[in-house]
């Protein structure tokens, strides 16, 4: 149980990569950390590594594909807690069957967009009520350039010809939701922003990233941490505001 000052926080997908480095940086300002994963070993391994070092960090459960997972989730943070100030929607994934239009695989289209669009909007759909009761809620959905309309419109671009359509529609789709959550919630203290860290050496980009997690990370955790009840500007990355 967290004390009644300290803001909480669920970071998905948390028990590597970026989101493991989000769940530590938070967690270094103060925050208690909600570490999820849905690998019940790596993500308790995770967790207790930075537990070890002194954060306030625990394994939570959660699987943003199974919609049991996500409420069992939501009670234990309900009745542990009673409330959530921040969820940042990190779990992703990309699959590199994917490609243009006309050549993508659709098991592929469909598995990035179950997973990077309606699993975030099914998360956020359970956590809402627990962030209602936060004085100053914040959603953090980790989108990406790629899903910009207009830079993907851009030929001067220099991500112009990184053509996924399934990733790309997937991180557009997310930012949709972030501008419609905002409409949702105009009259609350939540606000929803999509983030666009770069690209990150992990996993999901193949180890193709210029930036470490723990770069990355900063500028997220930054704005998961803010309290301002602003929605403009609401799609960032560390050189200002992206383009819809």
């Amino acid at each position: 149980m967290t004390n009644i000052t300290q803001r909480v926080a669920l970071v998905t997908g948390a028990n590597k990569g970026i989101g493991y480095e989000i769940a530590r940086q938070l967690a270094q300002a103060g925050v208690f950390v909600l570490l999820g994963a849905r690998d019940t070993g790596r993500g308790e391994s995770a967790a207790n590594e930075l537990a070890s070092l002194g954060l306030g960090v625990s394994f939570i459960k959660i699987d943003i594909c199974d919609g049991e997972s996500i409420a069992a989730a939501a009670a234990k943070i309900d009745a542990e807690h009673g409330r959530l100030d921040i969820l940042v929607n990190n779990a992703g994934i990309a699959d590199y069957t994917d490609g243009a239009p006309g050549v993508a695989a659709l098991d592929a289209v469909r598995r990035e967009l179950e997973t990077n669009f309606i699993g975030a909007l099914a998360v956020t759909q359970s956590m809402l009520p627990l962030l209602r009761r936060s004085d100053a809620g914040r959603i953090v959905n980790m989108s990406s350039s790629l899903g910009s309309l207009t830079l993907n419109g851009d030929p001067s671009w220099p991500f112009y010809d990184v053509k996924l359509i399934g990733y790309n529609a997937s991180k557009a789709a997310l930012n949709m939701l972030t501008v419609q959550l905002n409409a949702e919630l105009r009259d609350t203290r939540i606000t929803a922003v999509s983030v666009c860290p770069g690209l990150v050496n992990t996993d999901l980009s193949g180890h193709r990233g210029d930036r470490t997690p723990a770069e990355a990370a900063a500028f997220v955790a930054g704005l998961a941490r803010l309290t301002e009840h602003d929605a403009l500007g609401a799609y960032q990355s560390e050189e200002g505001t992206v383009p819809w």
